[in-house]
Protein backbone atom coordinates (compact mmCIF):
# COMPACT_ATOMS: atom_id res chain seq x y z
CA UNK A 1 0.00 0.00 0.00
CA UNK A 2 1.35 3.43 -0.95
CA UNK A 3 2.35 5.65 1.99
CA UNK A 4 0.76 9.12 1.79
CA UNK A 5 3.39 11.59 3.03
CA UNK A 6 1.08 14.59 3.44
CA UNK A 7 -1.06 14.18 6.56
CA UNK A 8 -3.96 16.28 5.27
CA UNK A 9 -4.29 13.95 2.29
CA UNK A 10 -3.65 10.90 4.48
CA UNK A 11 -6.62 11.85 6.68
CA UNK A 12 -9.01 11.44 3.72
CA UNK A 13 -10.92 8.20 3.17
CA UNK A 14 -9.04 6.11 0.62
CA UNK A 15 -11.82 6.50 -1.96
CA UNK A 16 -11.64 10.30 -1.66
CA UNK A 17 -7.85 10.29 -1.94
CA UNK A 18 -7.87 8.05 -5.02
CA UNK A 19 -10.29 10.45 -6.70
CA UNK A 20 -7.82 13.31 -6.07
CA UNK A 21 -4.76 11.36 -7.17
CA UNK A 22 -4.99 11.90 -10.97
CA UNK A 23 -4.94 15.68 -10.40
CA UNK A 24 -1.87 15.63 -8.14
CA UNK A 25 1.47 16.24 -9.85
CA UNK A 26 4.77 15.55 -8.01
CA UNK A 27 7.04 18.63 -8.03
CA UNK A 28 10.30 19.62 -6.37
CA UNK A 29 10.14 22.96 -4.59
CA UNK A 30 13.37 24.99 -4.68
CA UNK A 31 14.78 26.91 -1.71
CA UNK A 32 13.93 30.60 -2.06
CA UNK A 33 11.22 30.01 -4.68
CA UNK A 34 8.17 32.29 -4.36
CA UNK A 35 4.93 30.41 -5.01
CA UNK A 36 2.66 33.48 -4.67
CA UNK A 37 2.95 37.18 -3.95
CA UNK A 38 0.27 39.15 -2.05
CA UNK A 39 -2.67 39.90 -4.33
CA UNK A 40 -1.53 37.37 -6.92
CA UNK A 41 -4.08 34.89 -8.25
CA UNK A 42 -3.60 31.39 -6.86
CA UNK A 43 -3.02 29.18 -9.91
CA UNK A 44 -2.02 26.03 -8.03
CA UNK A 45 -2.25 24.56 -4.55
CA UNK A 46 0.60 22.59 -3.01
CA UNK A 47 0.63 19.70 -0.54
CA UNK A 48 4.20 19.54 0.84
CA UNK A 49 5.54 16.09 1.60
CA UNK A 50 9.18 16.82 2.47
CA UNK A 51 9.34 20.57 1.90
CA UNK A 52 8.55 23.66 3.94
CA UNK A 53 6.86 26.92 2.95
CA UNK A 54 6.81 30.20 4.91
CA UNK A 55 3.85 32.55 4.77
CA UNK A 56 5.08 36.14 4.92
CA UNK A 57 3.21 39.38 5.41
CA UNK A 58 4.67 42.48 3.77
CA UNK A 59 4.48 45.87 5.51
CA UNK A 60 5.45 49.03 3.65
CA UNK A 61 8.84 50.29 4.77
CA UNK A 62 9.67 47.07 6.63
CA UNK A 63 11.04 43.62 5.86
CA UNK A 64 8.70 40.70 5.25
CA UNK A 65 7.63 38.98 8.48
CA UNK A 66 6.72 35.33 8.78
CA UNK A 67 3.22 34.66 10.10
CA UNK A 68 2.86 30.96 9.30
CA UNK A 69 4.61 27.74 8.31
CA UNK A 70 3.30 24.94 6.11
CA UNK A 71 4.90 21.53 5.92
CA UNK A 72 3.78 17.93 5.54
CA UNK A 73 0.75 18.60 7.75
CA UNK A 74 -1.05 20.96 5.39
CA UNK A 75 -1.57 22.81 2.15
CA UNK A 76 -0.30 26.01 0.54
CA UNK A 77 -3.07 27.97 -1.16
CA UNK A 78 -5.74 27.23 1.44
CA UNK A 79 -7.58 30.57 0.86
CA UNK A 80 -9.11 28.81 -2.16
CA UNK A 81 -11.02 26.60 0.27
CA UNK A 82 -12.74 29.78 1.50
CA UNK A 83 -13.57 30.99 -1.99
CA UNK A 84 -10.69 33.50 -2.10
CA UNK A 85 -8.71 33.42 -5.35
CA UNK A 86 -5.86 35.82 -4.49
CA UNK A 87 -3.12 35.14 -1.97
CA UNK A 88 -3.03 37.49 1.04
CA UNK A 89 0.63 36.65 1.75
CA UNK A 90 3.92 35.84 0.07
CA UNK A 91 4.49 32.08 0.02
CA UNK A 92 8.23 31.39 0.09
CA UNK A 93 9.89 27.98 -0.05
CA UNK A 94 12.04 27.76 3.04
CA UNK A 95 12.89 24.07 2.85
CA UNK A 96 13.53 22.53 -0.56
CA UNK A 97 11.94 19.20 -1.32
CA UNK A 98 9.04 17.35 -2.89
CA UNK A 99 5.39 18.36 -2.86
CA UNK A 100 2.19 17.49 -4.72
CA UNK A 101 0.66 20.22 -6.88
CA UNK A 102 -2.89 20.60 -8.17
CA UNK A 103 -4.35 23.28 -10.40
CA UNK A 104 -6.70 25.74 -8.73
CA UNK A 105 -9.51 24.84 -11.12
CA UNK A 106 -9.18 21.11 -10.38
CA UNK A 107 -8.95 21.79 -6.65
CA UNK A 108 -12.14 23.87 -6.62
CA UNK A 109 -13.95 21.17 -8.58
CA UNK A 110 -12.78 18.40 -6.23
CA UNK A 111 -13.63 20.46 -3.16
CA UNK A 112 -17.23 21.01 -4.32
CA UNK A 113 -17.91 17.30 -4.70
CA UNK A 114 -15.94 15.92 -1.74
CA UNK A 115 -17.36 16.47 1.78
CA UNK A 116 -14.37 14.61 3.33
CA UNK A 117 -11.96 17.04 1.62
CA UNK A 118 -14.07 19.98 2.79
CA UNK A 119 -14.00 18.68 6.36
CA UNK A 120 -10.22 18.20 6.48
CA UNK A 121 -9.52 21.55 4.84
CA UNK A 122 -11.81 23.48 7.17
CA UNK A 123 -10.06 21.84 10.13
CA UNK A 124 -6.72 22.83 8.67
CA UNK A 125 -7.77 26.42 7.91
CA UNK A 126 -8.92 26.76 11.52
CA UNK A 127 -5.53 25.65 12.84
CA UNK A 128 -3.71 27.96 10.43
CA UNK A 129 -5.79 30.93 11.58
CA UNK A 130 -4.87 30.04 15.15
CA UNK A 131 -1.19 29.66 14.23
CA UNK A 132 -1.14 33.04 12.48
CA UNK A 133 -2.82 34.75 15.45
CA UNK A 134 -0.44 33.15 17.95
CA UNK A 135 2.60 34.03 15.83
CA UNK A 136 1.51 37.66 15.61
CA UNK A 137 1.32 37.90 19.40
CA UNK A 138 4.64 36.10 19.79
CA UNK A 139 6.39 38.47 17.38
CA UNK A 140 5.08 41.47 19.34
CA UNK A 141 5.65 40.43 22.95
CA UNK A 142 8.43 37.84 23.17
CA UNK A 143 12.19 38.36 22.96
CA UNK A 144 14.29 36.87 20.19
CA UNK A 145 15.87 33.84 21.89
CA UNK A 146 12.66 31.99 22.89
CA UNK A 147 11.09 33.02 19.57
CA UNK A 148 14.02 31.48 17.71
CA UNK A 149 13.68 28.29 19.77
CA UNK A 150 9.95 28.18 18.94
CA UNK A 151 10.65 28.69 15.26
CA UNK A 152 13.29 25.95 15.13
CA UNK A 153 10.93 23.50 16.80
CA UNK A 154 8.07 24.36 14.44
CA UNK A 155 10.42 23.85 11.51
CA UNK A 156 11.59 20.52 12.96
CA UNK A 157 8.01 19.30 13.29
CA UNK A 158 7.17 20.22 9.69
CA UNK A 159 10.26 18.79 8.01
CA UNK A 160 10.41 15.83 10.44
CA UNK A 161 14.12 16.35 10.96
CA UNK A 162 16.31 18.02 13.56
CA UNK A 163 18.77 19.25 10.95
CA UNK A 164 18.04 21.75 8.19
CA UNK A 165 19.61 24.45 6.05
CA UNK A 166 19.23 28.01 7.33
CA UNK A 167 21.27 31.22 7.35
CA UNK A 168 21.19 34.02 9.92
CA UNK A 169 20.09 36.42 7.20
CA UNK A 170 17.12 34.25 6.28
CA UNK A 171 16.22 33.80 9.95
CA UNK A 172 16.27 37.56 10.46
CA UNK A 173 13.64 37.90 7.72
CA UNK A 174 11.53 35.12 9.22
CA UNK A 175 11.58 36.61 12.72
CA UNK A 176 11.47 40.27 11.68
CA UNK A 177 14.61 41.26 13.59
CA UNK A 178 18.07 42.48 12.64
CA UNK A 179 20.65 39.88 11.72
CA UNK A 180 22.74 40.72 14.79
CA UNK A 181 19.78 39.82 17.00
CA UNK A 182 19.47 36.40 15.39
CA UNK A 183 23.22 35.86 15.67
CA UNK A 184 23.15 36.63 19.40
CA UNK A 185 20.13 34.39 20.01
CA UNK A 186 21.59 31.49 18.00
CA UNK A 187 24.92 31.87 19.82
CA UNK A 188 23.14 31.74 23.17
CA UNK A 189 21.31 28.53 22.21
CA UNK A 190 24.55 27.05 20.91
CA UNK A 191 26.44 27.91 24.11
CA UNK A 192 23.77 26.00 26.03
CA UNK A 193 24.42 23.00 23.75
CA UNK A 194 20.87 23.07 22.44
CA UNK A 195 21.78 23.58 18.78
CA UNK A 196 24.80 23.48 16.50
CA UNK A 197 25.11 26.09 13.78
CA UNK A 198 27.71 25.78 11.03
CA UNK A 199 27.87 27.19 7.49
CA UNK A 200 24.17 27.79 7.03
CA UNK A 201 23.10 24.50 8.63
CA UNK A 202 21.34 24.17 11.98
CA UNK A 203 21.21 20.94 13.96
CA UNK A 204 19.11 20.50 17.10
CA UNK A 205 21.25 18.71 19.68
CA UNK A 206 18.86 18.71 22.66
CA UNK A 207 15.22 18.56 21.64
CA UNK A 208 13.78 18.63 25.16
CA UNK A 209 16.10 21.41 26.20
CA UNK A 210 15.10 23.50 23.19
CA UNK A 211 11.43 22.96 24.02
CA UNK A 212 12.09 24.33 27.52
CA UNK A 213 13.92 27.32 26.02
CA UNK A 214 11.03 28.14 23.66
CA UNK A 215 8.18 30.46 24.58
CA UNK A 216 4.80 28.96 25.42
CA UNK A 217 3.59 29.79 21.90
CA UNK A 218 5.23 26.61 20.60
CA UNK A 219 3.13 24.32 22.78
CA UNK A 220 0.00 26.39 22.11
CA UNK A 221 0.33 26.02 18.33
CA UNK A 222 1.29 22.35 18.62
CA UNK A 223 -1.74 21.64 20.82
CA UNK A 224 -4.02 23.40 18.31
CA UNK A 225 -2.82 21.18 15.49
CA UNK A 226 -3.14 18.00 17.55
CA UNK A 227 -6.63 18.93 18.75
CA UNK A 228 -7.81 19.27 15.15
CA UNK A 229 -6.63 15.84 14.10
CA UNK A 230 -9.50 13.37 13.72
CA UNK A 231 -9.70 10.82 16.51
Amino acid sequence: MTVILNSLLAALPRKSYLRLLPGLTPVDLVFGEVLYEPGQKIEHVYFPTQSLVSLLTLVEGHLALEVGLVGWEGMVGFPLALGVEASPVRSLVQGAGPALRMSAARFRSELRRSPPLQRELYRYVNTMMAQISQTAGCNRFHVVEPRLARWLLMTRDRVRSGEFRMTHEFLSHMLGVRRVGVTEAASALQQRNLIEYTRGSIKILDHRGLEKAACACYESVKDMHEAQRPS
